[in-house]
C-alpha cells in the first residue's frame, strides 16, 4: 500500500486509531521513538494501552537534563516496562569531543549538526535498521519545519514509513490528554520548556515566543532540526 493510499485509509481516525492498525499490521517492526516530551508522553500512554510489549525506544545522548531521567524512570514504574535506550557510541563522543570539544556546537551549524550526527543520528539509525515503522511525535504548529508533514510519510533518509499521529494536535490538546490520564511528563514543561532535548541546547522561552525558540536558540529558524526529521 502506498502513502497516498495509507493517508486516504486513516484519514478522520483518532490518534489511537491509527496506532492500533499500525501496532496490528506490523507489531515489533514498528516502535515510537520517544524524547520523554508531552507529545510522546501521550503516545506512550495510548501505545502500552494498546499493547504492554510495544516497542518504544529513546535515545541517550549523554547530555540530557536530570528532569529526563526522571520521568523516564517514572514512566518505567507506572506502565511496568522498561523503555529500550539507545546510546552513542563511545569511540565517535572521543573523537568529537578531540575536534571541536565539549560544547563546541555553539560555535558553528557545522559543528551543532556533527554533534548531533554522533548523539542522535547514529544512534537512531541503530534503532531504526530493523524497523518498517516510525512512530513519532511530531506536530504541525510545533516548527515552521512540520507545517507541510502528513500523518503518514515515506522517511527517505531512514527508509521507513513514518507515522505522525498527534501531527494534527494543538499543545491544548496534549496537555487535555497527560492531565485525563494522568500520564507522567517531564517537570521542565512546568518551567516554561514546551520542548525538550540536550541540556546545552534547551532553555525556557517567554510567553508569546514560538515553542520551538528555546531549542538552538543561537541559529535561524529554519536550521532548527538536528536531522531526525529532514524533509
Amino acid at each position: 500500500m502506498d502513502i497516498n493510499s495509507l493517508n486516504k485509509k486513516l484519514q478522520g481516525l483518532k490518534p489511537k486509531e491509527i496506532l492500533e492498525y499500525f501496532i496490528k499490521e506490523y507489531g515489533q517492526e514498528a516502535a515510537l521513538s520517544s524524547s520523554l516530551g508531552a507529545e510522546d508522553q501521550v503516545l506512550t500512554d495510548m501505545i502500552l494501552k494498546i499493547d504492554k510489549s510495544a516497542n518504544i525506544f529513546t535515545l541517550d545522548t549523554g547530555r540530557l537534563h536530570p528532569e529526563t531521567y526522571d520521568v523516564m524512570d517514572a514512566t518505567n514504574l507506572k506502565y511496568g516496562v522498561k523503555l529500550n535506550v539507545f546510546f552513542p557510541i563511545n569511540k565517535d563522543v572521543e573523537k568529537l569531543y578531540e575536534t571541536q570539544g565539549i560544547n563546541g556546537h555553539f560555535e558553528s551549524i557545522e559543528n551543532r549538526k556533527n554533534c548531533c550526527g554522533v548523539r542522535k543520528m547514529e544512534p537512531l539509525k541503530r534503532a531504526l535498521a530493523p524497523l518498517k515503522v516510525w512512530i513519532t511525535g511530531l506536530r504541525a504548529t510545533q516548527s515552521v519545519t512540520r507545517t507541510d508533514m502528513s500523518v503518514v510519510e515515506y522517511d527517505e533518509n531512514f527508509k521507513v514509513i513514518k507515522v505522525n499521529p498527534l501531527i494534527n494536535w494543538s499543545e491544548d490538546d496534549v496537555w487535555d490528554y497527560i492531565k485525563s490520564n494522568n500520564v507522567p511528563y517531564n517537570k521542565l514543561h512546568d518551567q516554561g520548556y514546551p520542548s525538550i532535548g540536550c541540556a546545552p541546547c534547551t532553555r525556557p522561552v517567554k510567553a508569546g515566543e514560538d515553542i520551538r525558540s528555546g531549542r538552538w536558540w543561537w541559529e535561524n529558524p529554519e536550521h532548527k532540526e538536528c536531522g531526525l526529521h529532514a524533509k
